[in-house]
């Protein structure tokens, strides 16, 4: 363990550099889980450069933040699709096949003023034509999306603007710019200082939210979520200098994160379903607004056990 500032934080970014570069061949593959790794590498850094600012030159981290923002934003995109799209899929499983067999291909006109067949009804020489049903066709978008995010983020790794922040990164680790004050100092009472500032910033969020609007509290709960991911991050990344209070603070952070990132997935993905309201009256429309409610009151009623902690201390 390094006994002061610098060279631990230096490690610790270390880490999440080493990270993002092994996702990047696995993203180009489009393999399983690739995009979520490289995003929450990139997360990762951008979260511990904004904990641990105080240690960097404003400059310095300020453009490296910017930078993985906008990478961390591309892989978002397809990352979001990607979720929503498997949520869907689920929901289709547990709720039956992907197809509606009952819709018949649309009636030719006939000539001589005979009764046309009732849009549930086939003519008499014409065979049930299925179509996919709305929650499939939800499916099919989803991953279109994806796709299409996915091709933008593969070729962001081929442009000059990738290029260069890899070699940012590289040279953040090279050559540290870190201000001398912050990393000569000892290692156990810089990174305490970080958790318990994060720790302070989420607990305030937390007893001010707000009893206002549904959306006011959505929204609340959103800010709850990032603020309790920045202190798992900072944590995870005081590990090797604090031990194990700092493994079990990030725990429990993951804890808080993980239930309101249920809440959010399921809010974003109702949302995109009531953004379909043409489709209201189509089979398996209601079933699955209804399932994405539940999911998200389920995640609620696992919020005020999974902000316990912060009665206590932060370490």
């Amino acid at each position: 363990m390094n006994s002061t500032a610098g060279p631990a934080l230096v490690d610790a970014l270390t880490a999440d550099v080493d990270r993002l570069r092994a996702a990047e061949p696995e993203v180009r593959q489009d393999l399983p889980d690739s995009v979520h790794k490289m995003r929450v590498a990139t997360r990762r850094l951008r979260s511990l450069l904004r904990s641990y600012r105080g240690a960097f030159t404003r400059k310095a981290g300020g453009e490296l933040s910017d930078e993985l923002r906008w990478l961390a934003g591309l892989l978002g995109v397809a990352r979001d699709a990607e979720v929503r799209g498997e949520r869907f899929a689920a929901l289709l499983g547990e709720g039956g096949g992907l197809f509606d067999d009952t819709v018949e291909a649309s009636p030719k006109r006939k000539s001589g003023g005979k009764k046309k067949p009732v849009p549930d009804e086939a003519a008499p020489d014409e065979k049930p034509t299925p179509r996919m049903d709305f929650g499939a066709q939800l499916v099919a978008e989803e991953r279109a999306r994806y796709e299409a995010a996915h091709a933008e983020a593969v070729a962001a790794f081929d442009t000059r603007r990738y290029r260069v922040l890899l070699d940012r990164l590289g040279a953040m680790l090279n050559d540290p710019p870190l201000r001398s004050a912050k990393a000569d100092a000892p290692a156990t009472e810089v990174f305490t200082d970080v958790l318990r500032h994060d720790f302070r910033d989420l607990r305030r969020l937390v007893r001010t939210e707000p009893q206002g609007s549904e959306a006011e509290r959505i929204e609340r709960l959103h800010d709850i979520r990032k603020a309790a991911k920045r202190l798992r991050y900072s944590a995870e990344a005081a590990v090797a200098v604090l031990g194990e209070p700092a493994t079990l603070l990030g725990r429990r952070a993951k804890q808080l994160q993980t239930v309101l990132g249920d809440h959010r997935d399921a809010i974003e993905a109702l949302e995109t379903l009531r953004a379909h309201t043409a489709a209201a009256d189509e089979p398996g429309y209601q079933r699955m607004c209804d399932a994405e409610e539940a999911a998200a009151a389920k995640a609620l009623e696992e919020y005020p056990a999974a902000i316990e902690f912060l009665r206590h201390h932060a370490l």
